[in-house]
């Protein structure tokens, strides 16, 4: 019997899908999420084989999920439900996503069941592409981490500041710090002006920014709220922080 995680942030969505599941015998529902943070947190924990999952949905949406869960060693199958028009999915070959569009009907759904694959990064990538042709950009309001326990989502609002370490790049996110698998230079070209740079190696939240003050060796520190270490500017980024600093 296979698992099945039903995702949608509506309620009435959710139980339409588990009513169609419900009189199969190949397919057992193991847990349901309202958005793609849930669904992340869900996945760990019951290791679904398909997921059932809605695009549009707040914060975390059904793409962000499934590029953060294609990123596993054994990642589900995912089956987008979807609003979005027949032309509009067709003009990419994502047969191999599966998807099925709203309203779902049961021969529809079990068509898709039937053949769902695992989904690829290149045809998230279409998919994704599709979406940002259709709509306005969403920018990721969440940043993904592996950890023993799993895949963790930190927010990043809560994320003070990112510094790179050698090998690694740290994101420090309230009092704990986690090894994000992107670097500094990808996490500033996308999240700027939310996060600024002070120095080669590290990032702050600009939100953040508490003071600066310079030492008597000469040196520019910047305090953050909510952590007590200071952080070097260069004298590279000085002139960009301050003038951060005049508009905050």
């Amino acid at each position: 019997m296979l698992k099945v995680l039903v995702v949608d942030d509506e309620a009435l969505a959710r139980d339409r899908l588990k009513r169609m599941l419900e009189a199969e015998t190949h397919y057992q529902v193991v847990a349901e999420a309202g958005n793609g943070e849930q669904a992340i947190e869900q996945a760990t924990q019951h290791a679904p084989d398909i997921i059932l999952m809605d695009i549009r949905m707040p914060g975390v949406d059904g793409l962000q999920a499934a590029q953060q869960l294609a990123q596993q060693d054994n990642p589900p199958a995912i089956i987008f439900c979807t609003a979005y028009d027949e032309y509009a999915i067709n003009a990419f070959d994502v047969q191999a996503v599966g998807y099925v569009l709203k309203p779902v009907r049961r021969t529809t759904l079990m068509e898709a069941l039937g053949r769902a694959q695992r989904i690829s990064r290149v045809q998230l990538q279409a998919l994704t592409s599709e979406q940002s042709d259709s709509e306005e950009t969403q920018v990721r309001t969440h940043l993904s981490v592996t950890t023993a326990a799993g895949l963790e989502l930190l927010p990043l609002d809560d994320i003070t500041h990112f510094r790179a370490d050698h090998k690694y790049v740290m994101a420090f996110c309230n009092g704990r710090e986690r090894v994000v698998d992107e670097s500094l230079k990808t996490l500033e070209q996308e999240f700027e002006p939310r996060f600024l740079r002070i120095h080669r190696n590290c990032l702050v939240g600009v939100a953040h920014i508490e003071s600066m003050q310079r030492t008597l060796a000469g040196q520019s520190q910047l305090h953050l709220r909510g952590i007590d270490e200071t952080l070097t500017v260069s004298r590279r980024h000085l002139a960009q922080v301050k003038a951060v600093m005049q508009r905050i």
